[in-house]
């Protein structure tokens, strides 16, 4: 079967396309890493990236000069032009912000179209299962780094135990220095980094599933060859609550250099994260702090880490033991590749490649843990990372 795309606003042109067909909603910071390294390890693909900003569009095209791939301008927040141009692709990737995210999901879903998701959305994706299971649709929603392949070392985790006592989750995106004025570098969607910093999580302490505020829970860590980072609550656990069931203890904290928490708790407080639009203005606090964080952090010069430690206690054949995995990973001066595009876009990368070929065959939506209770698709994920320089380290006791 053949598709064909028509161009939207400033092409005037048509493009054929045959095989497999992906199309991308959205195309940020993570968005042009996955394309490229899809395209590298499925030349035959057929991809199309898409997104409501223009400019975002032509700059995707610019990094990936040469590569072949081709591209829409789309309004993202339009159902029903995301449906009707879905229906003619085989996967979607999602790489929307969070706030479109379950609406991008449920067109897919709707559309009977495959998709792999990474946006930050506050709705639980599992209330799609059922309408997804009757499309006949395999939908991966939260597959990036965490939530994503941090979700996939729990999944192995839980298969390597007889019973689950703890699950604790700390990883961040940090310069390789601290700097001014927050200890911190974009290297994501900075409209999520906020929503990160304000919305409530839920977590698991004694037994009880309660909610927290984020940046509350605040712990300073070690990690060798980095030093001391702090830790506090973020909404990182999301689909483990439906399942693990009957923990002691499941929780998510982020990681970031000490004395960043406090000054980001200040931003908060004095309501530069407000969504409410100024009195006289058109715009939100909010709005306006996204724009000048992306201006004043953005930092291309400074190069970034991404730390991981993902520990699960609980019990084999009847006595104590614990599994840990610990990643580092580090700018790649060859690509050009932060960090967090390394392990985000990889991540994605590898289920994509392994959905398409038939390799994840469960319909509905499909937690990324699920993945990594698959000893096969563990070995595979775990396997790609590793041959992309993403070392993770495995500690049993």
């Amino acid at each position: 079967m053949i598709v064909c795309i028509i161009y939207k606003e400033g092409t005037g042109s048509s493009m054929c396309f045959s095989d497999l067909r992906i199309i991308t909603l959205g195309c940020g910071r993570i968005g042009s890493a996955l394309v490229k390294d899809l395209v590298r390890s499925m030349p035959s693909v057929k991809i199309v990236v898409s997104d409501a900003d223009l400019k975002a569009v032509e700059r995707v095209l610019r990094d990936l000069e040469g590569v072949g791939i081709d591209a829409i301008q789309l309004d993202l927040s339009n159902y029903r032009e995301i449906a009707s141009i879905v229906k003619d692709f085989d996967l979607v990737i999602g790489l929307t912000p969070g706030r479109l995210g379950f609406q991008t999901m449920r067109a897919c879903m709707e559309a009977g179209v495959n998709m792999v998701d990474l946006s930050y959305m506050p709705e639980d994706p599992l209330t799609l299962h059922s309408d997804a299971l009757a499309k006949g649709v395999t939908i991966i929603p939260d597959c990036g780094l965490a939530p994503g392949l941090s979700n996939i070392l729990v999944g192995r985790a839980v298969t390597l135990l007889d019973r689950i006592e703890d699950v604790i989750i700390l990883v961040g995106g940090i310069p390789q220095r601290a700097i001014l004025p927050l200890g911190y570098k974009v290297t994501w969607c900075v409209e999520d980094l906020i929503e990160e910093y304000v919305r409530r999580a839920r977590v698991v302490k004694d037994g009880k599933v309660i909610e927290v505020e984020a940046l509350n829970g605040l712990e300073l860590i070690d990690f060798p060859g980095i030093g001391k980072l702090e830790a506090f609550y973020t909404d990182g656990v999301r689909t483990l609550h439906h399942s693990i069931k009957g923990v002691r203890n499941m929780w998510e904290k982020t990681l970031r250099y000490p004395g960043h928490a406090e000054k980001i708790r200040l931003l908060k407080e004095l309501g530069f994260f407000d969504e409410t639009k100024v009195e006289g203005s058109v715009v939100s606090p909010r709005e306006i702090t996204i724009k000048v964080l992306e201006r004043k952090l953005d930092l291309p010069e400074v190069r970034d880490i991404v730390v991981m430690r993902v520990i699960v206690n609980g019990f084999r054949r009847g006595s104590a033991a614990s599994c840990m995995y610990t990643l580092i990973d580090r700018y790649d001066e060859g690509e050009g590749l932060t960090a967090m595009a390394r392990t985000t876009a990889y991540t994605a990368s590898i289920v994509v490649q392994l959905l398409s070929r038939g390799k994840i065959r469960e319909k509905g939506v499909i937690p990324p843990e699920k993945l990594g209770m698959n000893e096969e698709l563990f070995n595979e994920i775990t396997g790609y990372l590793r041959k992309k320089g993403v070392s993770i380290e495995q500690g049993f006791s």
